[in-house]
């Protein structure tokens, strides 16, 4: 519902290249939106009684055509998602700066600050509640239609609409300019597939309290807009560089006291509530796609929190960069936002004709043309609004939206070699023993190799010692100690400029057939800064032996703090045998 504070406006900054005769407009244009936004409940609430599960336009079309029209519907969400954050920031801020016009020099600044404050508390998990975002939902939708009522029974505003912008190039009220208006305010009709989205998350009886909650936004969102359409006509308001065309009609409606500034405050708070819903969507989405194969699998990893970080971090990070392109302006970002929503909608329409026509129960015949009637609008809408925002920035959208799907693509088809080398899909034969051989890469004669020779020596019989000889060092001064030292452990000795290559050489020339286990010691700084200190020699090494199948790295840690000295040991896999 917090859309309704950029929609109008993004019909009115079109219909005002025509001046008065555009502005009249204003009211046809959002009786079409509305027209669609009926369509569109009427759909949904088709798609609530079959998917009770939720998923909405991706789980239809995984379903009904397949993976990958259902990676197309998955980039579509999350391209909404990113420009949900950046649309409801900037139109957030843009709230703000039109109650404290001082502010309006800093707006790309504030929207940076706030998506990334809003991104910081995500990953510190933050706990959606339906009932926290009541009260600044009922306020903010009473306010809308207080804003309403109240301009409906004035004969005069109360305060004058500011100044609209001038327009350079006047245009003619046209079939092309109606268009672009329409597909301008489609804008608003973003989140009419959220409650499909979110159907597990009502309690029982969850598909008709869902299916009510869907008509219930409809209305809500419909009176809205055609209520603050009908202000927009009565009042000739305009867009201006300061002011958003909302705190335009709630000051004429409502004067400029406490009652104005109790709205411009719901809208922002809603309109951060409404970026912050994304946080909560896109990380699970992704989530859902990782476990798909479709992401790396790290998108499906939680914190102790249950927040799925690299989602919130690459949502946030999106958005900023929008912000910062657009340098926080609302109706830079507006146009973008509707593409994506629109093929979603398409995506999940056409589904669920098929889903009709596959099990053609009960009134199923009027369900297929209500769902297909949808599919057809939406798909024209979706043609529409590219077509007439296509130089205004849609073309982003057309390139990203192929290029997420390719990726996505990609991605799978990485896994797919994984797990054909990994077996998955197979039984595999009974574990064997096999005798391993351990190579130890020795440094020095000093208690860090003794550790690591007595760790070696546990994992088998068959140890190794390498010593790789840098230039400048004297080679036979090593030699000599280690002869004192004797601990009963074969040492090799190799001449080089680094330490991975030829570590990693000798072990591919003697051992290529056998399991090779590598310890590497080294140690454990006492402090965050001093991890700076060592020669990080070791992670050389390890991203040498990454190359090598059938290797496994160990590495032990030598502690230094206060306490007593003791080894902390870790191992990690480095590549498949």
């Amino acid at each position: 519902m917090a859309s309704v504070s950029y929609g109008p406006e993004a019909i009115v900054l079109v219909l005002a290249t025509a001046g008065a005769a555009g502005l009249g407009m204003t009211l046809p244009v959002t009786l079409a939106i509305a027209a669609l936004l009926t369509v569109l409940i009427a759909s949904y609430r088709q798609v609530i009684k079959a998917f009770p599960d939720g998923g909405g336009a991706y789980a239809v079309a995984k379903r009904y055509f397949g993976a990958r029209t259902g990676l197309v519907a998955a980039a579509s969400l999350i391209v909404d998602y990113v420009l949900n954050v950046a649309v409801s920031v900037a139109a957030g801020v843009a709230a703000l700066t039109s109650a404290f016009p001082g502010l309006h020099g800093a707006t790309a600044e504030i929207c940076v600050a706030v998506a990334v404050g809003i991104t910081v508390l995500n990953l510190f998990g933050i706990v959606h509640s339906a009932r926290a975002f009541m009260l600044p939902t009922f306020v903010f939708v009473t306010g809308i239609f207080a804003v309403i009522i109240g301009g409906l029974l004035r004969a005069e505003p109360a305060v004058a609409p500011a100044a609209g912008v001038a327009v350079g190039d006047m245009q003619t009220v046209g079939v092309l300019l109606l268009l672009k208006a329409f597909s301008s305010g489609c804008a608003a009709l973003t989140g009419v597939e959220a409650i499909a989205n979110a159907v597990p998350s009502f309690a029982q009886p969850r598909i008709r309290r869902a299916r009510r909650a869907e008509v219930a936004l409809g209305v809500l969102l419909g009176a809205m807009l055609l209520g603050l359409a009908v202000l927009i006509e009565k009042f000739e308001v305009g867009p201006t560089a300061d002011t958003t065309v909302l705190a335009q009609l709630t000051a004429a409606s409502l004067g400029d006291g406490t009652a104005y500034y109790i709205v411009q405050f719901a809208t922002i708070v809603l309109l951060a509530l409404a970026a912050n819903t994304s946080y909560g969507g896109l990380p699970t989405l992704t989530r859902i796609l990782a476990d798909d194969n479709c992401l790396p699998h790290r998108f499906a990893v939680a914190s102790p929190r249950r927040v799925y970080r690299y989602g919130v971090v690459l949502l946030g990070l999106c958005a900023v960069i929008l912000l910062i392109a657009s340098g926080g302006e609302m109706n830079a970002l507006v146009p973008l936002f509707a593409i994506g929503v629109f093929v979603g909608f398409t995506i999940a329409q056409a589904g669920m004709v098929r889903h009709w026509w596959q099990h053609r129960s009960g009134r199923w015949r009027a369900r297929l043309a209500l769902n297909g009637f949808g599919a057809v609008l939406t798909a024209a809408a979706a043609v529409v609004t590219t077509a007439m925002k296509f130089t205004e920035g849609a073309w982003l959208i057309v390139l990203v939206l192929p290029l997420l799907v390719v990726a996505m693509q990609r991605v799978r088809a990485a896994y797919g070699r994984i797990g054909e080398c990994r077996g998955a899909n197979t039984v595999p034969a009974l574990p064997r023993p096999g005798e391993p051989v351990v190579v130890v890469p020795i440094s020095e004669v000093s208690e860090l190799g003794r550790e690591a020779l007595s760790a070696a020596l546990s994992l088998g019989d068959d140890v190794v010692a390498v010593h790789v000889r840098l230039p400048g060092s004297d080679p036979r001064l090593f030699s000599e100690k280690w002869n004192s030292w004797h601990p009963g452990v074969p040492l090799v000795l190799l001449d080089d400029a680094t330490v991975g290559q030829p570590v990693a050489r000798f072990i591919r020339e003697n051992f290529a057939e056998r399991t090779t286990i590598v310890v590497i010691a080294e140690i454990d700084p006492p402090t965050g800064w001093n991890h700076i200190l060592p020669s990080h020699r070791s992670e050389e090494l390890e991203r040498q032996l990454r190359r090598i199948p059938g290797t496994l790295v160990t590495r032990l840690h030598l502690h230094t703090g206060p306490a007593a000295r003791g080894v902390r040991a870790g191992g990690q896999a480095v590549s498949e045998p």
